[in-house]
């Protein structure tokens, strides 16, 4: 199986930034940030920036995490261009987060969890959890359990690697509502939906 970093650093370089807009619900979540009054926010799984972008403008000190180094150079050269700062690291989220307890206000990861089995999703929630501080904000995106349409190989419940396309060999766990409630079960869900292209959306404050 490759590895997730290979297959971005891979995706990165032939196509570039692939994703230039921000997620749709990103106007709702700068205004949660707002009237927690926020500073510091960590984008899980930053790509090449369009959160980051989104964030920094909006006057946040904001931290990328991505596995890619391509996705953060292009990151970095796209905050040049805009003339905007924020602080990016080249690691695994599988890994243990390079911050203290507590560190960060808010936190949002888009459709980047659920590229792990059960067991790693797990690791990854409960390092999220650590980072943030009490009654900090989190919005999380994975996509929902459907029937599927691509040629793929079941590993266990809900998890499966495509044969083919983009993500070839990278595991993408696929949740029900209530798997997702459960697994956020030390946060306040404020909000669970479903955003354009059928993925939930999770609102949450840590308890």
């Amino acid at each position: 199986m490759k590895t997730d970093s290979k297959i971005w650093e891979k995706i990165f370089q032939q196509y570039g930034k692939v994703f230039t807009d921000p997620h749709w619900d990103m106007p709702q979540v700068v205004k949660e940030l707002q009237d927690i009054k926020a500073n510091k926010v960590l984008d899980l799984g930053s790509g090449t920036g369009r959160h980051v972008i989104y964030l920094a403008r909006n006057g946040f000190s904001v931290y990328g995490l991505d596995n890619s180094q391509e996705g953060i150079n292009t990151t970095k050269q796209w905050l040049k261009t805009k003339k905007l700062t924020a602080k990016l690291i080249l690691q695994e989220m599988t890994k243990k987060l390079p911050w203290e307890n507590n560190f960060f206000d808010a936190i949002i990861s888009v459709q980047v969890i659920h590229h792990a089995n059960i067991a790693t999703i797990t690791k990854i929630i409960a390092e999220l959890e650590r980072v943030l501080k009490k009654g900090g904000f989190i919005f999380i995106t994975v996509p929902k359990l459907k029937n599927q349409a691509m040629k793929y190989k079941k590993i266990e419940q809900n998890t499966y690697v495509p044969l083919d396309g983009w993500e070839k060999g990278l595991p993408h766990h696929y949740f029900t509502q209530e798997e997702l409630e459960d697994f956020f079960f030390n946060f306040n869900i404020v909000d669970i939906h479903l955003d354009r292209m059928n993925h939930y959306c999770l609102s949450a404050f840590k308890l």
